[in-house]
């Protein structure tokens, strides 16, 4: 496979710069990679997560840490997948790479009726697969592509279906505690992304399950998004920082805020 002449321009290269800034940043602010670790890359064939990839291995070079690499892709047995793409691309690449081959393809046809939403049962057939393999070959960091307006779009998901005020955190421990999963894109806009990835001239691989559902209330959240930041530039950076910087005791969350245990303060206490 002949790899696509890459735009070296300086704009290209500014735009690099900054994204590998914003990921850097995110490393560090919550410690996603340290030293001797042994990183997965969830490769889905999608430009975030080709992006997620070139950064890395770009910060890998220069990094204060020594950490290895692996990219490891899914094959869920989509019809007409182009299986050969991933494989020459990474092998050109020069990066350690592995492809899984499971059928959730399949299973999530068959058991979500037409017209009904597949990401969750797609998504939680895929990380059982990714995290099995990582547990199998000595992985200690599960690094996902998801970027600042995949978070943005999450808190409004739960809160607008959910009910809860909850969205994607850039660290996170799986549920059965064997896993820390990173997010190094957490600050990193999808546009940024976007303008990346077609400078990069990445082979991108569209998903013909999740990815091509109109009906999809991620879809809703982020056309809504879009028109806030049309009318507002700026909005989403905002409710970004809203993100992480949380009062507890302005919301009304019991759990997080001892409310009961308000009381007026003496003149004493004031002094």
């Amino acid at each position: 496979m002949d790899m696509p002449v890459r735009q070296s321009s300086n704009t290209s290269r500014k735009l690099q710069a900054h994204i590998r800034g914003l990921v850097g940043k995110a490393i560090e602010d919550y410690s996603m990679i340290e030293e001797g670790d042994k990183v997965m890359v969830c490769l889905s064939g999608g430009k975030d997560s080709y992006t997620l990839l070139d950064i890395l291995m770009s910060l890998q070079r220069s990094a204060p840490v020594k950490f290895e690499l692996v990219a490891v892709n899914l094959d869920q047995k989509q019809p007409d997948f182009p299986e050969h793409v991933l494989p020459e691309y990474l092998t050109a690449l020069g990066v350690p790479f592995h492809v899984i081959e499971q059928d959730t393809y399949s299973v999530v046809k068959r058991v979500i009726p037409e017209g009904k939403t597949m990401c969750g049962l797609c998504s939680r057939l895929r990380r059982g697969a990714l995290y099995r393999w990582a547990s199998e070959n000595g992985v200690t960091k599960v690094a996902l592509g998801h970027h600042r307006d995949d978070i943005v779009e999450t808190l409004f998901l739960n809160m607008f279906f959910g009910g809860r005020l909850k969205a994607m955190p850039p660290k996170l421990r799986s549920e059965d505690g064997r896993h820390i999963v990173i997010r190094p894109l957490a600050y990193v806009p999808e546009r940024d992304i976007e303008r990346y990835a077609r400078a990069r001239q990445f082979p991108i691989i569209p998903c013909k399950l999740c990815g091509s559902q109109d009906n999809a209330q991620r879809r809703t959240i982020k056309q809504m998004l879009q028109e806030w930041e049309r009318v507002h530039p700026g909005r989403t950076e905002s409710i970004f920082s809203a993100i992480r910087s949380v009062e507890a005791g302005h919301l009304a969350d019991p759990t997080l805020f001892d409310f009961s245990g308000l009381r007026v303060m003496s003149e004493a206490s004031d002094e």
